[in-house]
């Protein structure tokens, strides 16, 4: 359907892990030259301490036709599911799949491991036509499927090694190894499973883990990994990397053609520091051991912090003026001007502890974290911009477990960059900072088919679990949903208990290389930054970049800039004034049983969480925009079970529209062809005004039926529209003087809302292109969301409308749609049997209101191959996405404008009004 209108509109969530994302990347190619791999492995073991994730380096790998699957049916949760990290139970499990990988360094164990989707698209008949029609084979893939599913990441400190066991025990990952040898033989299974791990501990702990687990640690080069995992996420998850200064974060999009050379810093328990030349081309060139371990072991002997999210909390109610001396300190209040240096700059870390006659304890616990904390971050930050400098190197990107998404930590860092460099290099960060190694690991699984993933095929999707907290369960979906509501209760009321104050610069605080102190705009910080809110990357192999954007690298989905505070707010305000009304649909579609009240509310309280974090930090799950919000309420109905909340209402809306489309249809046969042009395109207008996300619609569904308010609408359909360019497209259909009228091949229709919108709209179009021999593709959303058509169910649709028309009966029959259709349509002499152009139906590889054409299913970007024009329908895909959106073909963008900001701030219009925009091909 549309998206919002005049308010409303929301996005998903996902409940599964530890930490959530979701942006789904794609095939990232690792050919790794072994001849410039990292120096010492011996060295890098002394300094990384923690890292992060990265593919290996020179490895040779075997694939095997058959693959073993991870099978979730069933799933479900023993015991009691307020216990720490309770077991998960796979009772359907058959098959050994290797989905485990494990970085183990010196202060922190980062795990990554795998579940499988549960539900995977079946491949009946008319799925086999469709892609037969469409040239679609599988020979452009490798030998083997690849597992869609999701990637989940955990921590847990070293030193608490035995809850890492206990979790991978309660999730049973430790039967998912595979024997190598049964892998590369297809031999019987040995028992021997093995576990990919890198750092340290994979050496340390390696009896431990055959000890307790049965399993057998294979080490794979923590530098290969660290390198690989980066590379792989810089070029697989499209918002992973950005900047921080002055507490401001903002996203930086890297052309993967254009990504090396860059430094990759990772501060772990100690700090490397690697030039990175390519996949698998990299150097060490520097590093030191003062880290995070040292951070953490003189913040633990100076404050007696236990933790080292404990030491950072501490940090931000600290003032570091009573322990660092300035240079105003020496210069008595007084700049050093001649060189640059301004009183507030530190002269000397924890210089004024020598003067001073004060014992430990007469010093505050914050004030000795903060300079602590500022001390080790601004000297990284300087040995990081030296060594860039040593290169020629103006990108580098901080890894590793020390930052935790800390503004302050980040902020110290941006600082001493830019400073040193005068402006010349910045420090970019990552989201995932803490698990490149994990992740390089993981992907030496060559099995999993990661190293052939494209870009677009990896998914970022957002935590559901405790959107203050970072989540605290681990693990594929929950099948008991009383006790999924009873933790969600739990960190609802939680979350708002820990929001800690951000540490402002007070006057005259101490400055760094000649700035004052970073401070992070706002009125909170997050404590939760440690627990990393990126959880799960959604793997969906069947996505792919539509092939006729006319440039996808400059392409921006987003006509709505929600880094605006005022559209921010505004749209918030939208999504939860509507949510009572969808919350009532969705308890209704369950039968409005108490169950489905209970999860009922449980959405609209873990859905108002979300958004309340979103307001604080926008950018805490990647960069924000309005499809993102609308596909964040889609994804958490889902999540609560509710999986078509308008299924009722669709069902009942397209009755009443197929009962009146003969009529329709004779009524418009009458008509001469301009006439009939120009009646179209109002029907497709008029019709588009049933959209039950917006609340002016809403409205009118109180005041009469769909019939009465399709009558209105067109009655309303007044020219000159909003945006008008119906005479460009009517010259371009029907030619004029001196202008032939343009055959189009193929026409690709994205279709947006069930009932009249599409019956009574889109399907009449529909006809006049295959009329007029045009194939035509509709284009409809994979899942649900709020009373959009789904691919699955146009085909019913179609069949219904053939019964009483010969055009859509025969073009349906050469797009496959009838195969399992029971039409009963008696032959008649006057039956048209010479339609030869198909009417076929493709999903587009979303669930939301909005669509992203840079992610789209494999069907749509095989249709859109031969197709020369593209119709995109409906707010949601025509206004809120894809507006200013360009094509190699033609296009042509049709919507009614339901929300007022929104018709202000586009066409300068009223609600009501209509957009027509005609784009000839770039």
């Amino acid at each position: 359907m549309d998206n919002l209108t005049e308010d409303h509109q929301e996005r998903n969530i996902g409940i599964d892990g530890h930490i959530n994302i979701g942006n789904i990347g794609g095939e990232v190619n690792h050919n790794f030259d072994t001849e410039k791999t990292a120096s010492s492995t011996a060295l890098a073991r002394e300094e990384l301490g923690e890292k992060d994730m990265s593919p290996v380096a020179g490895n040779s790998m075997h694939r095997s036709s058959s693959r073993p699957q991870l099978d979730l049916s069933g799933a479900a949760i023993q015991g009691n599911f307020e216990e720490k990290d309770p077991t998960i139970l796979l009772p359907n499990q058959s098959d050994d799949i290797s989905h485990l990988a494990l970085d183990i360094g010196g202060s922190l164990i980062k795990l990554v491991y795998f579940s499988r989707h549960e539900n995977q698209p079946v491949n009946d008949r008319r799925r086999k036509i469709i892609k037969a029609r469409l040239g679609i084979t599988n020979s452009n893939r490798m030998s083997y499927p690849i597992l869609g599913g999701r990637l989940h990441f955990v921590k847990f400190e070293t030193a608490k090694i035995n809850e890492c066991l206990d979790f991978i025990y309660s999730k049973q990952l430790h039967h998912s190894g595979m024997d190598s040898r049964h892998w590369q033989s297809e031999s019987p299974n040995t028992g021997n499973t093995i576990i990919k791990a890198t750092g340290g501990g994979a050496y340390k702990f390696a009896d431990l883990f055959k000890e307790r687990l049965g399993i057998s640690i294979e080490k794979e080069d923590e530098m290969n990994c660290l390198v690989a995992g980066a590379n792989f996420l810089l070029k697989a998850i499209r918002h992973e990397a950005f900047t921080h200064k002055e507490g401001q974060k903002e996203f930086v999009q890297i052309d993967s053609n254009d990504l090396f050379p860059y430094l990759l810093v990772n501060i772990g328990s100690g700090v490397s520091m690697i030039k990175v030349d390519g996949d698998g081309i990299y150097q060490r060139v520097s590093g030191t051991n003062v880290g995070g371990g040292t951070y953490w072991g003189l913040g633990k002997l100076l404050t007696k912090c236990k933790s080292f999210d404990e030491l950072l909390e501490l940090s931000q109610r600290g003032d570091n003026r009573t322990i660092d001396m300035l240079v105003g300190d020496i210069y008595g209040g007084m700049d050093y001007s001649k060189i640059g240096l301004s009183a507030s700059t530190i002269a000397s870390s924890f210089g004024k502890a020598i003067s001073e006659n004060k014992e430990l304890e007469d010093y505050r616990p914050e004030d000795i974290s903060l300079s602590l904390l500022r001390m080790i971050s601004y000297n990284i930050g300087q040995i990081s911009y030296l060594n860039a400098l040593r290169f020629g190197l103006k990108r580098i990107f901080f890894g590793g477990f020390f930052i935790r998404g800390h503004a302050y930590t980040m902020d110290t860092i941006s600082f001493a960059v830019q400073f040193w460099s005068k402006g010349q290099a910045q420090a970019m960060f990552l989201r995932h900072e803490g698990f490149l190694g994990a992740l390089g690991a993981f992907m030496s699984y060559e099995k999993h088919g990661l190293d052939d993933l494209m870009v677009h095929q990896l998914v970022e999707r957002f935590p559901m679990g405790a959107p203050y907290i970072g989540g605290n369960v681990h693990g594929p979906p929950l099948g008991d949903l009383n006790e999924k509501i009873s933790w969600m209760e739990k960190f609802v009321q939680k979350g708002t208990e820990i929001t800690a104050p951000v540490p402002m610069t007070p006057p005259g605080t101490t400055g760094l290389g000649g700035f004052e102190v970073p401070s992070s705009k706002g009125d909170t910080l997050r404590p939760d930054a440690s627990k990393l809110n990126v959880g799960v990357l959604h793997l969906v192999p069947s996505l792919e970049v539509f092939p006729l954007l006319a440039d996808p690298k400059t392409y921006e989905p987003n006509t709505i800039d929600l880094s605006d505070h005022g559209e921010l707010e505004y749209w918030f305000t939208v999504l939860s004034e509507h949510m009572p009304d969808l919350v009532d649909k969705a308890v209704a579609s369950e039968g409005g049983t108490e169950d489905a009240k209970r999860r009922g509310d449980a959405f609209a309280r873990a859905f108002s969480a979300h958004l309340a974090r979103l307001m604080e930090e926008p950018a805490a799950y990647g960069k924000l925009g309005l499809a993102n919000l609308l596909e964040l309420r889609e994804e958490c109905l889902r999540e609560f079970h509710f999986l078509d909340a308008y299924r009722s209402i669709k069902q009942r809306e397209n009755e009443a529209s197929l009962a009146v489309l003969p009529d329709l249809l004779m009524e418009i046969d009458s008509m001469d062809e301009e006439t009939r042009l120009l009646t179209l395109i109002e029907g497709v207008l008029a019709a588009n005004i049933f959209d039950w996300g917006s609340r002016a619609c809403v409205d009118l569904y109180h005041k009469g039926t769909i019939i009465e308010i399709y009558r209105m609408s067109r009655n309303k359909m007044q020219r000159p529209w909003g945006v008008d360019d119906f005479d460009i497209f009517k010259e371009r259909m029907l030619g004029s003087a001196g202008k032939k009228p343009r055959q189009y091949k193929r026409a690709l229709l994205f279709v947006d809302n069930s009932g009249a919108d599409v019956v009574l709209g889109m399907l009449p179009l529909a006809r006049e292109f295959l009329r007029r021999g045009t194939e035509v593709v509709l284009v409809a959303n994979s899942l649900p969301a709020l009373n959009d058509v789904t691919a699955m169910e146009l085909p019913d649709i179609v069949a219904e409308a053939a019964k009483h028309c010969d055009v859509l009966r025969g073009a349906a029959e050469a797009g496959g749609l009838l195969v399992d259709a029971m039409i009963n349509i008696q032959d008649s002499p006057t039956r048209e049997r010479s339609i030869s152009v198909p009417l076929m139906v493709v999903e587009n590889g979303c669930g939301s209101p909005c669509i992203d054409l840079r992610q789209v299913s494999s069907e749509l970007a095989a249709a859109a191959k031969d197709a020369d024009l593209i119709i995109l329908e409906g707010m949601g895909r025509a206004l809120h996405t894809n507006y200013n959106a360009k094509f190699k073909c033609d296009a042509l963008k049709l919507a009614m404008v339901k929300n007022q900001r929104l018709a202000a701030k586009l066409i300068n219009g009223n609600i009501y009004d209509c957009v027509c925009r005609f784009e000839p091909a770039s």
